[in-house]
């Protein structure tokens, strides 16, 4: 039984990777996410995703580059993410919106909130590209905002970790993980869940943010059913 019937997904650009070296997008790693997205949709979850763009470009690795421009130009890998994310839905037999917060009127809708809400109400998916259209701004940041706006009832965060964990987990063989946290203690402990920005975000929000390993997708899946693959940060 499905809990929760609204649901934003937040995928960073490295699980659309999978194991592929140097970046880009993993097509089998592509076709599976949308096939298990299609699973999640036929039990009557309305899904929004927002999708990050690091498997082609991390701006904050540049050293040289105005940041500003960098930022834009992890903005347009978000979009490339989007549009490969959305190939593979519609093949999976979905109706989906890519909406960008960056007009680009030939390959995307320009973000509005409203239309956002009515293509949920007629069982479209949505792939949010471009971020928040700003620099200075993460794709967490992006999907917690987004969250709020279309009231959805659970943020689950993609990460390649089971959880949050007290210390880092590839670093440290004693970090012990989470099964379930509050905002306020996320925040005061620094847990790096997600940016800080996006964490107060959710938590004056009241949004619930479950953060789970989709190196398996079936994981998502999982997600919508039960706590016991990840960690629940809560209100």
């Amino acid at each position: 039984m499905m809990l929760y019937k609204r649901v934003l997904l937040k995928l960073s650009g490295e699980c659309l990777a999978g194991n592929k070296v140097g970046g880009g997008i993993d097509e089998n790693t592509l076709a599976n996410t949308a096939k298990v997205l299609k699973e999640a949709h036929d039990l009557g979850v309305q899904l929004a995703i927002v999708v990050g763009g690091g498997n082609f470009w991390r701006g904050r690795s540049s050293k040289n580059m105005d940041r500003v421009t960098a930022d834009q130009i992890g903005m347009l890998a978000t979009c490339m993410n989007a549009l490969a994310l959305s190939d593979a839905l519609e093949q999976a037999g979905l109706d989906v919106r890519v909406m960008s917060s960056i007009e680009m009127r030939q390959i995307a809708e320009l973000y509005i909130r409203k239309r956002a809400l009515r293509h949920l109400e007629k069982g479209r998916v949505i792939v949010f590209a471009c971020g928040l259209g700003n620099p200075y701004l993460s794709t967490d940041t992006t999907a917690a905002l987004r969250a709020a706006e279309i009231k959805a009832e659970l943020f689950l965060k993609a990460t390649n970790i089971d959880g949050v964990y007290d210390k880092d987990p590839k670093t440290d063989k004693n970090a012990q993980r989470f099964s379930i946290i509050t905002h306020d203690e996320v925040l005061r402990r620094n847990l790096k869940v997600m940016d800080a920005t996006a964490a107060a975000l959710c938590r004056d929000n009241k949004t619930d943010i479950f953060v789970f390993d989709v190196r398996d997708p079936r994981n998502i899946l999982r997600a919508l059913e039960t706590t016991d693959c990840g960690t629940l940060v809560h209100s």
